[in-house]
């Protein structure tokens, strides 16, 4: 259990100097400053990348733990800029002022932590204990794959959202704006305890990941079912997740046909789920092709996708579109 004790002091010690010193003031972020955030980030997880691949190294089970955390933090990071879209929407339709925006995500993503621990867990016990379920979470992936194919900013609709209208029923929204009432969640109002709009942004925000987490986390067991590397990819790919919406959340069209190539990547890895377990159903050994196979492919499907999009964005900027 030590790693996990040693990962988990990790993040809160991060999570805190990132809250507490870092962002402690609301503010602004700079593109200059969000560029060099997701460069930590990204650096920190690529880091803890490399001390799996050494350990698994050292121990004698060679570069496959290493190659597995890899492609599920290739996966998982690109599904978050996907998503990104989805938490422009939300803020806009909430006027959220942008200094207030990181500290909403702080605190969404640290409900993400949580709920990805429970989903990841539960996820890899139900395939360890039946098998049948395996073919089932293929089968989503490849309808994942399908709904991303005709992925679309009109889809989301924060209004619709059934845990913001449960809200609004059960509990006192105080009056004002957030400039009113800042990034607080709760404040006092006419003598009562209320919960400010921020709060209703921040429910919309949790409700969000569940369907992210839904959609991801049946990826990342696709990649691996050991608990600990899908836990850790998937946490290091989304604790950057801040940083980069700042970073690219006025360019999402430089990713137009990013969620081609994720559909593309989960079509992947949902077939290969699939016929892993037809084949070993069938008792036929050697369908499983070595872990650097898929991370090769998934990195050609990202790439593929990213370039086409600068390409295409660029001849629009030319042609004056």
């Amino acid at each position: 259990m030590w790693h996990w004790i040693a990962f988990g002091v990790l993040v809160v010690v991060l999570l805190t100097l990132d809250l507490l010193v870092f962002h402690r003031h609301d503010h602004t972020p700079t593109l200059r400053e969000s560029a060099w955030w997701s460069v930590f980030w990204i650096g920190v997880g690529l880091a803890f990348n490399a001390l799996i691949w050494w350990w698994g190294v050292a121990e004698g089970k060679g570069s496959e733990a290493g190659i597995k955390f890899l492609s599920g933090y290739l996966v998982e990071k690109m599904l978050s800029m996907d998503n990104i879209f989805v938490f422009v929407v939300i803020f806009r339709y909430f006027g959220v002022p942008t200094m207030y925006q990181y500290r909403v995500l702080f605190w969404g993503i640290l409900g993400a932590v949580f709920m990805r621990l429970a989903f990841i867990l539960a996820g890899i016990e139900l395939i360890h204990r039946f098998h049948w379920v395996t073919p089932l979470f293929g089968a989503f992936l490849l309808y994942t794959a399908y709904k991303l194919t005709r992925h679309s900013s009109v889809d989301v609709h924060p209004d619709k959202n059934i845990f913001l209208r449960i809200a609004r029923r059960l509990f006192r929204v105080a009056k004002g704006d957030h400039r009113e009432h800042g990034h607080s969640f709760f404040v006092r109002e006419n003598g009562h305890r209320c919960v400010t709009p921020m709060f209703l942004v921040l429910l919309v925000i949790e409700s969000t990941d569940v369907v992210f987490a839904v959609d991801s986390v049946p990826a990342i067991i696709a990649i691996t079912d050991d608990r600990f590397l899908a836990f850790t990819s998937n946490i290091f790919a989304i604790l950057g997740l801040r940083a980069l919406y700042f970073l690219l959340a006025g360019a999402v069209d430089l990713f137009r046909y990013l969620h081609y190539g994720l559909a593309a990547v989960l079509g992947f890895v949902g077939l290969k789920m699939m016929g892993v377990w037809w084949t070993k159903y069938r008792g036929i050994e050697g369908f499983d092709f070595p872990p650097w196979i898929s991370l090769i492919v998934i990195t050609a499907l990202l790439t593929v996708s990213i370039v086409a999009s600068i390409v295409a964005a660029r001849r629009e900027e030319r042609n004056g579109g």
